[in-house]
């Protein structure tokens, strides 16, 4: 995986006056813990006045969750105590793009710092990332990535006065199993159903394009009204921001065609989940695939390895060592663990392989690619997870092992092969997201090591608070099965 060549210099802030001469507003966001878009419309007066130093920007965005609620242990960067203070949201000038949707708005992602020390705040996922790329970069070295996002897709269905209503609102007295699909039936790749939604289908591809989340591949996958993109590879930070905008683009087309996306890891018992797989290459400073092996080893420990280079296998071997230990980083939610289970072309256990889509880790390497195209699918985050931590994992996991010349700990899952059963012998990954933060946050995890305390203590806190809400949470389930048998 080559770098993409700069086709732009960098945006400066002398450049901004220029750049928004007949604009009068820009919109500005940042990634919260869930991945999810927070921000506001602000004029272009206050943007000008800002985007060198940055703004204050409630740092609630980090004290509460998805839907608002304040967590139920109050965490560091946002407290009563600290009287949910603003942090300093400071604009990424080269993260600009127009919204096409809302009339061609100026956009700029912002990153958080804190305001005493300058310093990103903790849980920051643009922070948290570039932090990673940074240590690379400290050696010379660079990463480039892809992603893909698999999704199922409902019709937004209408009240009784004809009106439509959100998925949410519906859901509210309905069944979610009423929530009529896209499309019926298994048909992935196919030709014929976009036809049935054809001006959805393309105003996707085309509306990402112009908002800069550029598809390099775009189609059906089986599963009722699912479809899957493939979004370009690219830098690896500027890939982490095309991912997280790649859902907000998403979802404000479907808006206008009645259409719900829905990227949970697992909508529908008894059929495949949503993925999230994410490609990452390591490069040197002149775009140079660092994961390929020039000459083919000719005894490799296994024939899997056979034109990967050494770093290449110690970087695999950090991926696979530390992997067990960051699982709320890759499979942030409750949801998240009814994908991955057996039988469902999920991986359950730390594995890896060569053109293995079974394992957690595919190698990606000749003789089945081009030698620049060498790299690792990781195949364990589903659609639900946040791309910036889903990639900081792997980089820090991944340099992990290169600094520690660690070895794989285990032999690569064979052709055919039952994923967690007998022959798979790799470490079975948690099973719930309670089992998975307790090993996240335990003492000695590898996630305290590569990421440090403070990041671990609030991303746990908010798995935790996630952890409580399920647990007090009474289900249709339930209902269904005792309400008239106890």
């Amino acid at each position: 995986m080559a770098p993409e060549k700069q086709t732009t210099p960098k945006i400066t802030a002398d450049d901004l006056p220029a750049l928004l001469e007949n604009d009068n507003s820009v919109k500005l966001a940042g990634i919260d813990v869930d991945g999810i878009l927070r921000g506001k419309l602000v004029s272009k007066k206050k943007f000008l006045s800002v985007a060198s130093s940055g703004f204050g920007f409630c740092s609630i965005i980090f004290g509460w969750d998805m839907h608002d609620m304040t967590y139920v242990q109050e965490l560091k960067v946002s407290t009563k105590e600290n009287g949910y203070r603003d942090i300093i949201a400071v604009p990424d000038l080269n993260s600009f793009r127009r919204i096409p949707w809302e009339n061609n708005v100026p956009f700029f992602l912002v990153s958080f710092f804190d305001p005493d020390t300058n310093k990103p705040v903790a849980p920051c996922p643009r922070g948290l990332l570039k932090t990673q790329i940074d240590k690379l970069a400290e050696k010379g070295y660079g990463a480039m990535a892809g992603a893909e996002y698999e999704f199922f897709q409902f019709k937004t269905p209408s009240s009784p006065s004809e009106n439509p209503l959100s998925a949410a609102a519906y859901l509210k007295d309905n069944n979610h199993h009423s929530l009529p699909a896209l499309t019926e039936g298994m048909f992935g790749y196919s030709l014929t159903r976009p036809v049935h939604n054809q001006d959805y289908y393309y105003d996707i591809f085309n509306t990402c394009e112009t908002f800069r989340c550029n598809l390099e591949g775009w189609h059906t996958e089986t599963g009722p009204g699912v479809f899957e993109a493939a979004l370009e590879f690219n830098e690896i930070q500027e890939m982490a921001d095309r991912a997280s905008l790649f859902k907000y683009a998403v979802k404000s087309v479907a808006t206008k065609y009645g259409i719900t996306p829905c990227f949970m890891a697992k909508p529908k018992q008894g059929l495949p989940g949503n993925s999230g797989h994410v490609h990452v290459s390591l490069v040197d400073k002149d775009g140079k695939n660092l994961l390929f092996r020039e000459t083919p080893d000719p005894k490799p420990r296994y024939p899997d390895l056979a034109h990967l280079s050494d770093l290449g296998r110690h970087f695999l071997a950090g991926l696979l060592d530390g992997l067990p230990d960051v699982m709320p980083m890759v499979a942030p939610t409750i949801n998240s663990y009814k994908r991955l289970v057996e039988n469902f072309w999920a991986p359950v256990t730390v594995s890896w392989g060569l053109e293995n889509r079974a394992a957690s880790i595919r190698i990606i390497a000749p003789p089945t690619s081009k030698p620049g195209a060498t790299r690792f699918e990781i195949r364990v985050p589903g659609a639900d997870a946040n791309p910036y931590y889903v990639m900081a994992a792997v980089l820090a996991l991944g340099w992990r092992g290169v600094e520690r010349k660690l070895e794989i700990p285990c032999p690569p899952l064979g052709k055919g092969e039952e994923v967690g059963g007998q022959t798979d012998i790799g470490v079975r990954l948690a099973k719930s997201l309670k089992e998975a933060t307790d090993r996240f946050t335990k003492i000695d995890s590898v996630a305290r090591e590569v990421f440090g305390d403070e990041f671990v203590e609030h991303y746990g806190g908010t798995r935790d608070h996630e952890i409580r809400q399920w647990e007090e949470a009474v289900t249709d389930w339930e209902m269904k099965r005792y309400i008239e048998t106890v």
